[in-house]
């Protein structure tokens, strides 16, 4: 075996092909390596979602996705709030005692259904077929509805008809109250779907 010496050009182009092989293989890694971890998409299906609410007027209702689903933010008038408790004897479920754990946080185990009496955070998903209900906030004779309407929710798929704090009215397909999905204020106009620190 010769003891000859590399001369400095091959020991360059020598070091200069290595790093190369190393740089092109770290570029061929990573993509693959990337591949194990969850997509941005699917990091989100599951995180909390900020609300900014500043702007919801009285009556009006907003739409946020969480975790796929359409969840609900209505601020309610004090005309509907003061409805509430007369319609208990029409519900199936007035104080959400079925399935509360599921259904109904403790923080929101109440007449309105919620933290705050004006806001009313629920998941817009019938709880009958999945179906998503149309709002029916005014009150008063409408089609599909009785006479004496105070304002709600109507699934236009089998009829069945929620108040405005998301209560399922007696003798109606859907077996459930709509669902209250964990959440918590981080201000007056801020709202965290998702998380709630067990509030």
């Amino acid at each position: 075996m010769s003891d000859t010496p590399v001369d400095a050009s091959k020991r360059t182009w020598i070091i200069a092909s290595s790093c190369a092989g190393v740089v092109g293989g770290a570029f061929t890694a990573v993509p693959f390596v990337s591949s194990f971890q969850p997509s941005e998409r699917a990091k989100a299906a599951g995180a909390a979602v900020e609300v900014d609410i500043s702007a919801l007027k009285p009556g009006e209702k907003m739409t946020v996705e969480w975790r796929g689903k359409p969840v609900w933010i209505v601020r309610r008038t004090p005309e509907q709030l003061a409805d509430l408790p007369k319609l208990d004897n029409q519900l199936a479920d007035p104080k959400s005692q079925r399935k509360p754990d599921e259904l109904t946080p403790a923080y929101a185990r109440n007449e309105g259904r919620s933290i705050k009496p004006e806001l009313l955070v629920v998941v817009g998903i019938c709880t009958h077929l999945g179906c998503s209900p149309s709002d029916k906030f005014q009150p008063g004779p409408q089609a599909s509805l009785p006479n004496d309407w105070q304002g709600g929710f109507l699934c236009p798929c089998h009829g069945s008809t929620f108040d405005m704090s998301g209560r399922v009215f007696k003798n109606k397909p859907a077996p459930d109250n709509l669902e209250v999905p964990p959440h918590m204020y981080l201000s007056d106009s801020r709202l965290l779907i998702g998380e709630d620190n067990k509030a």
